[in-house]
């Protein structure tokens, strides 16, 4: 199975589709989110339906969690909460309910996938691991080979040989992955990239090669920017977007 692992796609729908088209030209057999398919972005909504009409399975993200769970969006920052507020006025309660009905986790092809950290973590950051050497702690928390995680919005792999955690910063391109090693992939970000490189990003997994495509997408930039704008968003989300 070759698999599109997508994640905080953000409500931004210029990079959604650039990113299918590129899934549709690799050949993809499934595709999967990791949540934050909502939130920053102008096009919640039509996110959400897109990904539900094309059969992508979604995890949980803090945004869907958020948006079901008023003592989440407590917790957001007073940016993040404004956005909130307005994604909620321009999704229908329909979608509201689709994306609040995300599970957790998903099992897929003997891997997991989860928004924040493994086991089931929605809200947690990796980087908090890495910068408190907890890094071999968390590799405990699952007992798959591979778990697949979003949330930071930079691409990054953790490789653990069960002694030591290694951390690279791929590139774009093919990394084959090692059968010894396990692995958390932290799959960056369709919608709003954080990394420098405005371009959206996501992760091809072919189980039978045992391989990682990281895919870079070009997308239309600006008229992504001036939707969150036209749609009454923050403006620090559009100008987020350019990196």
């Amino acid at each position: 199975m070759r698999r599109a692992v997508l994640s905080d796609i953000h409500g931004n729908l210029h990079a959604l589709t650039a990113v299918l088209d590129d899934v549709e030209f690799v050949r993809a057999d499934e595709i999967l989110t990791l949540g934050d398919n909502i939130g920053y972005g102008g096009d919640p909504e039509p996110v959400v339906e897109l990904l539900h009409e094309r059969g992508v399975s979604s995890c949980l993200g803090n945004h869907e969690l958020a948006l079901a769970d008023p003592l989440e969006a407590e917790a957001l920052n007073p940016h993040a909460a404004q956005a909130l507020a307005r994604t909620r006025d321009l999704m229908s309660e329909d979608a509201q309910a689709l994306a609040a009905g995300y599970p957790r986790v998903i099992i897929r092809g003997g891997a997991r996938f989860v928004h924040g950290a493994p086991p089931d973590r929605v809200d947690e950051y990796l980087f908090r691991y890495s910068r408190e050497g907890r890094m071999e702690e968390l590799f405990e928390e699952f007992s798959e080979r591979l778990c697949f995680c979003g949330h930071t919005h930079e691409l990054r792999l953790f490789l653990s040989d069960g002694v030591d955690v290694t951390r690279i910063k791929p590139g774009p391109g093919i990394q084959p992955l090692d059968p010894d090693t396990r692995y958390v992939v932290n799959a960056g970000a369709v919608g709003q990239p954080r990394d420098g490189d405005p371009r959206a990003k996501y992760v091809l997994w072919d189980d039978e090669r045992d391989t990682l495509d990281i895919r870079y997408v070009d997308y239309d930039v600006d008229a992504a920017a001036r939707r969150i704008l036209r749609q009454g968003l923050p403006r620090l989300y559009a100008d987020r977007l350019y990196g």
